[in-house]
């Protein structure tokens, strides 16, 4: 059973539209809760909402099927309430927190306890496990349709015209997996960690030599790899090392890769054990043989393995090895995320972009960007999202384009991109690296959560948080003008 928030105060409770928050705070905890307290307070936002977060339930498998329906929001014991999952799902976010702390600030953090709905007598605390589950309940649909409601109320705050003519910039980053740094041989120690671990799991039926000596050879290699010799007899006797240990690497872990394959067919076929349970096992034998096979070819054999054949992350798969030709960044680890940024700081739309590059999603974000506010009709973009069927896709559905052109200008493109409007236009979007970097300060520098679908639910719990922020610095202003008003009529 859950409810949105409890209708009902008890004593010692603060009504949320009558807490106080410090303006003068330069922390951005106030700034999200006084983006929370104009939700909570804004009647039409309030109800629209509301009504969207209802849809924030657990969904389970239908019982003699494989379709997965919701649970009953009126039957069972009583679950988090829904306003307290978006409280604490826009806080992790905004700050980049981990569960951890998370679990400290709702425990422990007064003004925030009072923004959950909790008084002065109540003395509940938030298991870790519960708070990680709870937050899993959100879907990327539903922080959208939140942060379009968001960014609307924001407006009216801005005493904007909503029905008047919305100008973005469009740019994107790489947001990074949480992974470590990956090598051939690290991503097949990797593989064979997590098979030991399943081995473990049954190890009452069988028995493995530990990981120990696996790891010094691991070790090993990695020590022979750190010589910064400069003779060239020295360098081959070096290199000839290094082929040779990593044969006896591979041999190693090809001899531990057979006796899991055993035992995993011991387990299928002698103790009748569902091919579910042992998932995990036959994903990561698959990786330790095509870590070997990749070892053996490109050490012993001096092939190049082709990009496409490639893993960067056995426990993060969707993660990709990214080029930017940023200075002084290389490679970057993780995946694109494209947004559209209008001229007061509120992200309208963003894309996670799976093996996909700029210039293929430009028409795309403006499409769908027109799709939630009508009245978008003027966009910036850099060289990176260029082509020659963006330029002709985007002029039919915009009414200002800022495309500057790869390369050398012909003479026919020189008039487009040197007059007036076009170079003050492209002035401006230099400010979406700012919001940008803000984004990164602001949970969006790394992804902690598993998955594509955790990534993708982290990028838009992200997105909305920030614009909840900035709502919440809009009227932390006001609030601040309006008492250095009294003060000087006091005065």
């Amino acid at each position: 059973m859950r409810n949105i928030i409890s209708s009902q105060l008890e004593i010692g409770q603060v009504d949320i539209a009558s807490i106080v928050i410090d303006v003068s705070s330069r922390d951005d905890i106030p700034l999200i809760l006084l983006g929370l307290q104009h939700i909570y307070t804004s009647k039409l936002l309030k109800e629209t909402v509301f009504k969207i977060l209802q849809e924030v339930i657990p969904r389970k498998n239908k019982t003699g099927s494989d379709e997965i329906v919701a649970v009953a929001s009126n039957r069972g014991r009583p679950g988090m309430e829904q306003w307290t999952i978006l409280v604490l799902g826009t806080l992790r976010l905004a700050l980049g927190a981990d569960f951890d702390r998370l679990q400290e600030l709702a425990n422990e953090h007064r003004t925030l306890r009072m923004m959950l709905g909790h008084g002065i007598f109540d003395d509940k605390n938030y298991r870790l496990q519960t708070l990680r589950d709870n937050l899993k309940l959100f879907t990327p649909d539903i922080m959208d349709r939140i942060n379009t409601e968001v960014i609307c109320s924001g407006y009216q705050l801005l005493n904007l015209d909503v029905s008047a003519s919305i100008k973005g910039r469009c740019d994107s980053f790489v947001l990074k997996t949480d992974v470590h740094f990956p090598t051939d041989i690290n991503l097949l120690y990797d593989a064979m960690s997590a098979l030991f671990r399943q081995c473990v799991h049954w190890r009452q039926d069988y028995h493995l030599t530990n990981l120990a000596q696996f790891k010094q050879q691991y070790r090993r290699i990695q020590r022979l790899r750190h010589s910064t010799s400069k003779d060239e007899k020295k360098k081959l006797a070096q290199a000839d090392l290094i082929c040779k240990a990593h044969q006896i690497y591979i041999d190693l872990a090809q001899k531990y890769l057979n006796l899991i394959t055993q035992s995993y067919e011991l387990l299928i076929g002698k103790y009748q054990l569902p091919k579910v349970l042992l998932l995990d096992m036959q994903t990561f034998l698959q990786h330790g043989d095509r870590q070997v096979d990749q070892i053996r070819r490109r050490v012993i054999e001096g092939e190049t393995i082709p990009h496409d054949e490639k893993v960067f992350s056995l426990f993060q798969p969707h993660t990709e090895w990214i080029s930017k030709g940023k200075a002084g960044v290389p490679v970057e680890l993780g995946i694109r995320v494209c947004i559209m940024e209008d001229y007061h700081g509120f992200i309208l739309h963003h894309k996670v972009m799976q093996k996909e590059t700029d210039d293929k999603v430009a028409i795309e974000m403006v499409k769908l960007t027109q799709a939630k506010f009508s009245e978008f009709n003027a966009c910036s973009f850099d060289k990176g999202f260029h082509s020659k069927s963006n330029q002709s896709g985007l002029k039919e559905r915009l009414d200002e384009v800022t495309l500057p052109k790869k390369g050398k200008l012909s003479i026919k493109d020189q008039p487009r991109e040197y007059a007036e409007e076009f170079k003050q236009a492209k002035k401006k979007h230099s400010a979406v690296e700012s919001a940008i970097n803000a984004r990164q300060v602001h949970g969006l520098s790394r992804c902690r959560d598993h998955g594509i679908e955790g990534f993708e639910r982290y990028t838009a719990l992200a997105i909305l948080s920030r614009n909840i922020q900035k709502v919440g610095a809009i009227k932390r202003d006001m609030e601040r003008q309006r008492l250095a008003e009294e003060k000087k009529q006091a005065a």
